[in-house]
């Protein structure tokens, strides 16, 4: 994974509906909570995605927003997305090379492993959490990073502790 303090690198992908999405527009209206899943329809992204659904309304009102990225196309992840009711935005990297930019590509180069970063608008990576089948680390990690965004203390100096 990419170190707490580093830059997040900035990136374009299409989304569920085949639309262009950079990093940068993701950030327009806070930070994000970007987090890496190997698969859709799969039984733990869809416990993962399904938790972060039911966060939604706790998510933007502190202030974030969120993002999902994984290996499948647009047309995958939009029937996911309205199977679920998923409230936001799932990216499409079927070259997985954001994966790789992330740091979150499976063993030997295979899958993509479960991550989640919070990102700040400066692309300033403020928190991250690895756990492939610790999906409740995940919840917790967002629901931290909730916390401190309602409270105004993701700044440079106070950083979400990475697990």
């Amino acid at each position: 994974m990419l170190a707490m303090g580093a830059r997040a690198p900035e990136f374009t992908l299409p989304d569920q509906d085949g639309q262009s999405v950079s990093l940068s527009t993701l950030l327009g209206h806070g930070s994000l909570i970007l987090y890496f899943y190997p698969a859709d329809f799969t039984p733990g992204c869809t416990r993962e995605a399904c938790a972060l659904r039911d966060l939604h309304s706790e998510i933007l009102a502190a202030g974030l927003t969120v993002a999902g990225v994984s290996p499948q196309d647009p047309a995958t992840h939009r029937a996911f997305r309205e199977k679920h009711r998923l409230p936001f935005t799932l990216l499409s990297d079927v070259d997985k090379f954001v994966i790789r930019m992330y740091e979150v590509r499976g063993p030997l180069g295979f899958g993509v492993r479960r991550g989640t970063y919070l990102i700040d608008q400066a692309r300033y990576i403020r928190g991250a959490v690895l756990a492939d089948f610790r999906i409740a680390e995940h919840e917790d990690f967002v629901r931290k990073a909730v916390a401190l965004s309602a409270s105004g203390a993701t700044t440079r100096a106070q950083r979400l502790p990475s697990t």
